[in-house]
């Protein structure tokens, strides 16, 4: 841990000479070669934010999700969260829709104990009928009435294929893929012991700038993971 400080200090530093979007990962060399990292910011007024695709049904986005939200609610930064579904995974489309419903009809909160409890339940679920008995129980533990009807006019198919084209966009190799960001940087946290130095390193080369926020980003507009085949 004590190495993966003093490379990511070395990192943020070796950026300060005012590059802006320069690419760099924690470990140094792992990182991926992506495309367009215009995305790669935090809302404006925000010092850091930790930028995250993932896919419900990616076990290694089950063993980030706990160590992220620990980092969110240690530092009091936001999370902006995208959806990007690997290819053949069968039933983390309809998962992230799940969750997008919580999301914007019930509340986020209650999204992302969803997904908390997706990801640890994941060994159960082999099938798109395993997800909706999955979800049925959670709705009803939870004392939501599951529509019908998830998605009548399809807003969270757009948001979801939103998610997939902005991950594209940036060329997205695997999930989970772990940016934390400022207004001139990013670095890729490749390895999720990491993250915490990382944004310590983040927080010290923006001291004095704008407050962070104290709670997750909700996206106000479509925008958002792949995860490696071997996952």
């Amino acid at each position: 841990m004590a190495m993966y400080r003093l490379l990511s200090a070395a990192l943020f530093l070796s950026l300060a000479a005012g590059v802006a979007n320069a690419q760099s990962a924690v470990p140094p060399g792992q990182g991926d070669p992506f495309k367009d990292t215009s995305m790669l910011k935090p809302p404006p007024g925000v010092r850091v934010a930790i930028i995250e695709w993932e896919d419900l049904e990616c076990p290694a986005c089950s063993h980030a999700f706990p160590v992220v939200h620990a980092a969110i609610a240690k530092y009091k930064i936001p999370l902006i969260r995208y959806d990007f579904q690997i290819p053949g995974h069968i039933w983390s489309h309809e998962a992230s829709l799940y969750a997008r419903y919580l999301q914007d009809k019930v509340s986020p909160e209650l999204a992302t104990d969803y997904r908390r409890q997706v990801f640890a339940t994941q060994y159960q679920i082999a099938s798109k009928d395993d997800l909706h008995a999955f979800t049925v129980k959670f709705f009803q533990t939870n004392h939501q009435q599951l529509p019908f009807v998830l998605d009548p006019t399809g807003q969270f198919e757009k948001e979801v294929t939103a998610d997939k084209a902005l991950g594209e966009k940036l060329g997205l190799v695997h999930t989970p893929t772990l940016i934390v960001a400022t207004q001139k940087h990013w670095v890729q946290v490749v390895d999720t012991s990491s993250l915490y130095s990382v944004i310590d390193t983040a927080l010290a080369q923006t001291a004095g700038g704008a407050a962070t926020a104290s709670a997750p980003v909700k996206k106000t507009a479509p925008t958002t993971t792949a995860h490696k085949k071997t996952s």
